[in-house]
């Protein structure tokens, strides 16, 4: 992949790993945005995002350092930090260093997923990371559905651009999923930081019928650059959310979940086989999109076909206020 002319360090929500990666009292090293981090959960549950380095001597704190209750305790000297990064306790001094604090990153946990924020000039978050079952407003819940299949692809050469940008592309469903005509795009809304498109699409068919005649599609949600969730109605109920998060200036991991679900009345083996199965053919069909991406060239400027250009001209001018090197934005609330 040809480098992009894009920031890898965009504002937004990204997402660092699965809850269940992340149990009580353990430390997980990771490195995103080119910088050495970790992720830890406190004794009551509590998940937090660091620095990786203890301010006393520069200790690595995925390497030996060890939850105590509420804090995480350096194993070069036993320093204490608490979720905040301050320092609470030094064992062998009466009192705590309070001019020095380790970088701490605003995180949620919300459907099976633990997101940090991220932002180089350490603003604080201004609109809230999508929920693949709430931000759709229609009170379905995760017991709605069966429990969620994911898919992680770790350090491939890609931007988070191209995932969103793919939302877009009507053209790619033919080529790339076969699906038997090209979906027509019913919505595209891109005044804030949280976007929304939504499509008419069909997997079943032939090439004769008419889009007039489909009565399904999908509605995505796009919480910045990092954060995807849709919808599916009309066909197998599924929700999907796909997360980018950049590693370094050339990489991001890539993660995939997808939930079907439940049909009412019906919780037996056939029916969880079935669900399965439709699990399966959707993460197929990203991991067909990811092939793509990871050898992609970002062309800029596109040569978009007539058709193509609105969807592509929105979202590009969106995502600029995602970079830090573009003109300042003013921060909006999720509810603006």
């Amino acid at each position: 992949m040809a480098k992009p002319p894009l920031s890898m360090k965009p504002t937004g929500w990204f997402q660092v790993a699965w809850s269940a990666e992340l149990e009580p009292g353990s430390v997980r090293r990771m490195k995103y945005f080119d910088r050495e981090l970790i992720a830890w959960r406190t004794a009551s549950g509590k998940p937090v995002v660091m620095d990786a380095y203890c301010e006393h001597l520069g200790a690595h704190l995925g390497y030996g350092g060890h939850v105590e209750g509420e804090v995480i305790e350096c194993p070069f000297h036993g320093w204490q930090w608490n979720t905040e990064g301050r320092n609470v306790c030094i064992p062998y001094e009466s009192r705590p260093n309070r001019g020095r604090r380790i970088r701490s990153y605003p995180v949620v946990e919300r459907n099976d997923a633990i997101y940090m924020w991220h932002d180089v000039d350490g603003r604080e978050p201004y609109f809230d990371a999508p929920d693949v079952f709430a931000s759709f407003g229609d009170g379905s819940t995760a017991a709605d559905y069966y429990p969620p299949m994911t898919l992680f692809r770790e350090g491939l050469e890609l931007h988070p651009q191209y995932v969103l940008e793919n939302g877009v592309d009507f053209a790619h469903f033919k080529f790339v999923h076969k699906t038997p005509i090209v979906p027509v795009f019913t919505r595209h809304d891109f005044a804030g930081p949280v976007s929304y498109v939504d499509f008419t699409i069909t997997f079943e068919g032939d090439e004769n019928q008419s889009i007039e005649d489909v009565k399904s599609g999908v509605e995505a949600i796009n919480g910045g650059l990092g954060i995807a969730v849709t919808k599916s109605w009309g066909m197998v109920d599924n929700r999907t959310v796909s997360a980018i998060t950049p590693v370094d200036e050339r990489t991001s991991d890539v993660r995939f979940t997808v939930y079907v679900g439940r049909t009412p009345g019906r919780d037996d083996e056939r029916a969880e086989r079935k669900a399965r199965a439709v699990g399966e053919e959707i993460i197929r069909q990203f991991s067909q999109d990811i092939e793509i991406w990871a050898h992609q060239r970002y062309s800029d400027p596109p040569a978009l076909a007539p058709s193509e250009y609105d969807g592509f001209t929105k979202l590009r001018t969106w995502a600029m206020q995602f970079y830090p090197d573009a003109p300042a934005a003013e921060p909006r609330s999720a509810s603006t």
